[in-house]
């Protein structure tokens, strides 16, 4: 680890040497190790260590913007000197007004040392364990396990100067034996919280649970949604919709909706950068301090996030959720959250007279963002549900819906939700799901 007073001066020196008449500089450090391991043995273990500068020029409204992973004094003056002539060859912007000025930044835990220190033999032993349970029920295991730490900065011109050190661990497996599948994922800041025993017996498990799968045709059915799915769900949202650049350029679905009625009023999604039940971050990809920022409240479309650009817009104040770079995909929720409920996972099934319950989902794509209308499938673990018993596996489905429909027919929320990517969500059963091709595996 540099510290923060050696990534410091490295943007500090970026920023003398600009000569724009306002600099940002970024900067990323970081190291990961990775276990992976296939038919139940380890076949690869990795580290990797590299170091990123970004440097965005501002000459009046004309911005450039260029990177470089080399920080010699040379290559940084190189980096500085190609954002400045980008800028003078860009097009005016007329609609930006200024990078952002600085504000406190709160303090978040975000570093564990026994993380960041994570040895190959400590995997190897969490490995060991994981694939011992495959063998327990005859099934092959494959996965991975991996650890590091990531120094991330951010200064500019105008006085901000923004520090944070993070340690992040995941894992990920799918158990495999006589046509079942099955899946678990973890992740978290802390390697301490995996739990890589759990993960493997709820892969194993649902392995054999899932085995001679049968086929149904394809149409409407109620579906109890593991939090693997619901979190393709809200994450689509917040991709699709939930920043401000997609509302101002027409194509969210919280468009013409501020203050109305979306979704059931049992949802709530709001984003927290600094929640530690999350993957949190103290500030964002321009040193701005993150805001909770509620997003749909009991139903209702409330607000989305915003960066320094699309806030000057519209006279606002950036809520900490600049994605970098040169803006292109604009202000992204990255921690988010559903509400949880009263219910539980097996309250669901037995509440249910026919339907599916649904692991997660794989190859998900967008259709219409406005209409929040997407496609995938069902993956590693598909059940019908009769009479309140899960009474056989299925062969996997092909799905077509919108999100914001099956989230207005939401019917129970599970009280236990799971960290799953960048969000934190609850299972839920859901009205109608629409399943709209079957496979033959």
């Amino acid at each position: 680890m540099l510290g923060r007073d050696n990534v410091l001066e490295i943007l500090r020196k970026a920023i003398e040497y600009c000569v724009a008449d306002v600099t940002q500089a970024a900067f990323g450090i970081g190291e990961s190790s990775l276990t992976r391991f296939a038919n139940s043995v380890i076949h690869q273990n990795v580290s990797e260590r590299n170091a990123g500068l970004a440097v965005k020029a501002v000459i009046g409204k004309r911005i450039g913007y260029a990177t470089t992973n080399r920080l010699d004094e040379r290559s940084v003056r190189a980096v500085v000197d190609r954002a400045v002539e980008f800028a003078r060859h860009s097009r005016e912007n007329p609609d930006f007004v200024s990078l952002p000025k600085p504000k406190p930044v709160s303090a978040v835990d975000t570093y564990d040392e026994r993380t960041a220190a994570c040895s190959p033999e400590e995997r190897a032993d969490a490995v060991a364990g994981m694939i011992a349970e495959a063998c327990n029920v005859g099934a092959s295991a494959a996965g991975s396990l991996s650890n590091g730490c990531h120094e991330f900065a951010v200064a500019n011109s105008l006085g901000v100067a923004a520090y944070n050190l993070s340690s992040s661990a995941s894992l990920t497996t799918v158990m495999s034996g006589d046509g079942g599948f099955g899946y678990a994922d973890r992740v978290s800041q802390r390697v301490g919280d995996l739990d890589p025993i759990g993960a493997a017996v709820e892969a194993a498990t649902r392995s054999v649970q899932s085995r001679n799968p049968e086929s149904i045709e394809p149409g409407e059915y109620d579906v109890v949604l593991l939090p693997y799915a619901v979190s393709e769900l809200v994450e689509a949202l917040g991709y699709l919709g939930l920043g401000a650049l997609a509302v101002q350029e027409g194509r969210s679905f919280m468009c013409g909706k501020f203050g109305q009625k979306i979704t059931g009023e049992n949802v709530t999604i709001w984003d927290d950068g600094l929640d530690l039940r999350g993957l949190p971050r103290p500030f964002d990809a321009e040193g701005v301090p993150k805001q909770r920022v509620d997003l749909i409240v009991n139903g209702v479309a409330n607000a989305v996030v915003y960066d320094s650009y699309t806030a000057n817009k519209e006279g606002r104040e950036s809520t900490g959720h600049s994605t970098g770079g040169v803006g292109t995909y604009g202000p992204m929720p990255a921690n988010l959250f559903m509400q949880s409920g009263e219910s539980s996972i097996g309250e669901m099934i037995a509440g249910t007279k026919k339907g599916i319950l649904v692991t997660r989902f794989h190859y998900t794509n967008v259709i219409h963002p406005v209409l929040t209308v997407i496609t995938g499938m069902t993956r590693d673990g598909t059940f019908l549900i009769e009479n309140g018993k899960i009474t056989k596996s299925l062969k996997n489905l092909r799905f077509t819906d919108s999100i914001l429909e099956r989230l207005s027919n939401v019917e129970l929320i599970s009280k236990e939700t799971k960290r799953q990517g960048w969000a934190v969500v609850p299972a839920i059963k859901a009205r109608a799901f629409r399943f709209t091709g079957a496979t033959e595996f």
